[in-house]
């Protein structure tokens, strides 16, 4: 299977979520073998930040990645969108200290490169692949991982909510697709806002960009999207942190309430110990279920949203 690419620059603003500032996002074709790289306006110039398990500099909330002084926030719902669609390279600028949270999930990302569109490359895929079982647990939080021609997560949350309780869900990202996750929001508790206010994060947090609990139900008027959207949500954000290796990762992942910190932990000692682990592979065509532009028609997906700073 060859690489890919986006076909022309696109261009999108967002209020982020953390800080609350509008923020500006542009994602550019890239050569081959060139990988997943962010550039970061500053004042000291672009700085590039290239995708490994050590550039994540924080995970409280989000997945932050960083390098010499520059870091970028909430990249994994971008990230995971990149893996999803099955994008190889791609120059990703940013002006501000986080992407924009757009509705809270990937499904506004998957409508920014279809307006992009994907091209083919005259290279090779290549991938990371699990080549042996590994492990990795906190507590009652752990993810296994196994030998898998593939990416496929079966995923399990506990929450002692009445509206999410238990929840598991098992997906392949090639025969299910990313759609089953793109339109999942981030999720949180209406008891937590305050604290995370006085904090000085979630300045940016709305009902258009996240899914607000409190004790009972859902906050949102309109609701949840589908009733498990709470795990799905959590598969979504699982890929983009797994989307951190300079290779698409292979293999078939077990997970239990897990979250960014965990996540990065367990990327970090597989990718350490990648000489027992994992192995590079070359990508045959036969071994994908779904070709990028296949995967494209199967989403379905609302129409663009307007991204608004709240009031």
């Amino acid at each position: 299977m060859p690489q890919f690419t986006i076909k022309k620059v696109v261009q999108c603003s967002g209020v982020g979520l953390h800080s609350g500032k509008m923020v500006d996002l542009t994602l550019r074709p890239a050569e081959v073998d060139s990988g997943i790289n962010f550039f970061i306006n500053s004042a000291q110039g672009d700085r590039r930040i290239a995708l490994a398990p050590d550039r994540v500099v924080a995970t409280g909330l989000a997945t932050t990645i960083g390098t010499d002084g520059a870091s970028i926030s909430t990249v994994e719902h971008l990230l995971a969108t990149v893996r999803g669609l099955g994008i190889d390279n791609l120059r990703i600028e940013t002006k501000g200290s986080e992407l924009p949270i757009m509705d809270g999930s990937a499904a506004p990302f998957v409508l920014l490169f279809k307006n992009a569109g994907i091209k083919a490359q005259p290279a090779q895929r290549r991938v990371w692949r699990v080549k042996k079982a590994f492990s990795h647990a906190q507590g009652d939080k752990f993810i296994q991982a196994e030998p898998y021609a593939g990416f496929q997560v079966d995923y399990s949350i506990d929450f002692a909510h009445p509206l999410i309780g238990t929840q598991r869900l098992c997906l392949d990202l090639d025969r299910e697709g990313f759609n089953q996750v793109a339109k999942a929001r981030t999720f949180g508790f209406l008891r937590e806002v305050e604290a995370l206010y006085a904090r000085g994060l979630a300045l940016g947090g709305s009902l258009d960009n996240s899914v607000v609990l409190d004790e009972h139900g859902v906050v949102n008027p309109e609701g949840l999207r589908c009733p498990d959207e709470f795990v799905r949500h959590k598969i979504l954000d699982f890929i983009g942190d797994m989307a951190m290796l300079d290779l698409p990762l292979q293999g078939k992942f077990t997970v239990r309430c897990s979250g960014h910190a965990l996540n990065n932990q367990f990327l970090r000692l597989l990718y350490e110990n990648r000489a027992i682990y994992l192995e590079r592979a070359e990508l045959a065509e036969k071994e994908r279920t779904h070709a990028p532009a296949q995967r494209r028609r199967a989403l379905h997906l609302p129409r663009p949203l307007e991204h608004r700073v709240p009031a």
